[in-house]
């Protein structure tokens, strides 16, 4: 089993920013892809950003360049850096860790950019 928990969110205002942290504990593997997924209110779950143990990363278009994911493989941690906050990012972040075809999610973290 693998258990993730999320943290960082909160109300923010356009232009600001955030930082998300995404810890793992128990069955986390020493090859593994984690990623930050986000779901807005009548919207699909959408993936955000994702980096693999070597620090390789992926970025969904609407954030390049204001959105860094990065990790620290010794704690087993996932972060995400969001500068440049805009209204259309508000969701619920989730984070996720793939493995073995299960998709394990936190219960995600709520961000409110709102002026």
């Amino acid at each position: 089993q693998v258990q993730l928990a999320e943290s960082g969110g909160g109300l923010v205002q356009p232009g600001g920013s955030l930082r998300l942290s995404c810890v793992a504990s128990g069955r986390i593997f020493s090859s593994y892809t984690m990623g930050w997924y986000r779901q807005a209110p009548g919207k699909q779950r959408e993936l955000v950003a994702r980096i693999n143990r070597r620090g390789d990363t992926a970025y969904a278009d609407s954030v390049k360049g204001r959105f860094t994911i990065s990790g620290d493989n010794a704690k087993n941690t996932v972060y995400l850096q969001m500068n440049s906050l805009q209204p259309e990012d508000t969701a619920v972040y989730y984070c996720n860790y793939p493995s073995f075809g299960v998709d394990y999610w936190g219960k995600g973290t709520l961000v409110t950019v709102s002026s």
